[in-house]
């Protein structure tokens, strides 16, 4: 029988009321000190993991604390210091163009708003919605492929079937299901638990604390078939 909109949206609460139990404290893996230092970690983290990127900030944000000194850097420095990272060239280029519109629009200071960040060079929403979270605790739900993959199996979204699932949509619908406050650590535990147990090609559904209620649900000695 089809589930109803009622008896997903009790299901989804179920769910996450779960999530909060297995995963009582999360937090934005990338370090950082300052709203600037996560801005700057957030755009290196495209195409590698948090832990590659932790790597190379300290060094970083040691030669370039500000949005001016990063600006004013000598490409080959920087591309030296995040080589370990992949893509460095073109990450540096984009460095330095974002760091230069944020000296020369905001004064170095890092804007407090979506349309602010939005407006900067190579910042998407997912990229604004983890500095609102987490460098000022303003409610934000970024959306990334764990989140995507997560929501999907959990059919907690409407296009749960589509290969290419718009970010902004899922934002859309599942902040809509939830208060504000508990957006960024929504985000966090669904990225969390993404990592470690709804893997993308082998989800570890014999240890799943959610294997009881997910319409994915795989017995681990079967096939990848629907539990219901």
């Amino acid at each position: 029988m089809r589930e109803t909109k009622s008896a997903r949206l009790t299901r989804m609460h179920d769910e996450y009321d779960i999530l909060r139990q297995v995963i009582p404290a999360p937090a934005c893996a990338l370090h950082f000190s300052n709203p600037f230092e996560l801005l700057i970690a957030t755009v290196l983290s495209a195409q590698t993991t948090d832990k590659r990127v932790n790597t190379v900030t300290p060094e970083l944000f040691a030669t370039f604390p500000t949005a001016r000194d990063l600006a004013a850097a000598n490409p080959a420095q920087v591309e030296d210091i995040i080589h370990p990272l992949g893509f460095y060239r073109s990450k540096t280029q984009h460095l330095i163009g974002l760091a230069t519109a944020l000296d020369e629009r905001f004064g170095g200071v890092v804007p407090r708003t979506m349309d602010g960040l939005t407006s900067l060079p190579g910042v998407g929403r997912k990229t604004a919605n983890v500095v609102l979270g987490n460098a000022f605790d303003i409610p934000g739900f970024p959306v990334d492929t764990h989140v995507m993959r997560v929501t999907g199996r959990l059919r907690w979204r409407s296009d749960w079937r589509s290969a290419h699932p718009d970010p902004v949509k899922i934002e859309k619908e599942i902040t809509a299901c939830f208060p504000p406050e508990e957006w960024t650590n929504l985000s966090h535990r669904l990225i969390l638990f993404g990592r470690a147990t709804c893997h993308a090609r082998t989800p570890d559904c014999a240890n799943c604390p959610l294997s009881d209620t997910c319409p994915s649900y795989a017995p681990p000695a079967g096939k990848s078939t629907s539990k219901r």
